[in-house]
């Protein structure tokens, strides 16, 4: 069984190329992502997320969203690193990567993570995938950039079907079913 690999990232539709590369990526390299979005239930929401990063193996955490909306800014996704680094702690196998749009910018929104390089991706999907073979450099399976490329290819074609079956990429369902088609893309790509 394909290690897990939990998603912090923004929900909206500005980031969905990036997300279908994140998943598309991370199966690549043999990781099962998971994320908040598959696991709805009557417990809190809180005990769900510590429970979900706590049963991943890596968590990939990109704050390049993280600004002010409707004129406060959000904080879940830095709080939800800050559970990762906290499971890291108590838990050294947990490994979390950050990633950002812009080099150096975690400095002046984070500064409690000094010392922590960010992976820039300039919120471009193939930067994205670049900046995924430098953060899993240690990982047994290693794709190359262009088979990263060609899997999030395909997956982005079928995600236009997969938003218009639901409605957006970011429901239980349709998360499911990106995954799914991306594993089946790595097996038929890189086999």
């Amino acid at each position: 069984m394909p290690h897990s690999a939990f998603l912090n990232v923004p929900y909206d539709q500005r980031y969905e190329k990036m997300f279908v590369a994140l998943i598309a990526g991370l199966c690549a390299f043999g990781l099962r992502p998971r994320a908040t979005l598959e696991i709805p239930g009557p417990s809190r929401r809180l005990d769900r997320i510590l429970e979900l990063i706590s049963a991943c193996r890596y968590s990939f955490h990109d704050l390049s969203r993280v600004q002010l909306s409707h004129g406060a800014p959000r904080f879940n996704m830095p709080f939800e690193i800050g559970l990762a680094v906290a499971t890291a702690r108590w838990r050294p196998a947990h490994q979390w990567f950050l990633f950002e749009a812009r080099r150096f910018r975690i400095q002046q929104t984070l500064s409690d993570l000094g010392g922590t390089d960010a992976y820039v991706h300039g919120e471009g999907p193939r930067r994205l995938l670049v900046a995924l073979t430098d953060a899993l450099v240690r990982v047994s399976k290693q794709p190359t950039v262009d088979e990263l490329y060609r899997v999030f290819r395909r997956l982005s074609d079928e995600s236009i079907g997969i938003r218009r079956n639901y409605g957006t990429l970011f429901g239980a369902r349709a998360f499911r079913d990106l995954v799914f088609l991306a594993t089946g893309f790595v097996t038929r790509e890189m086999a």
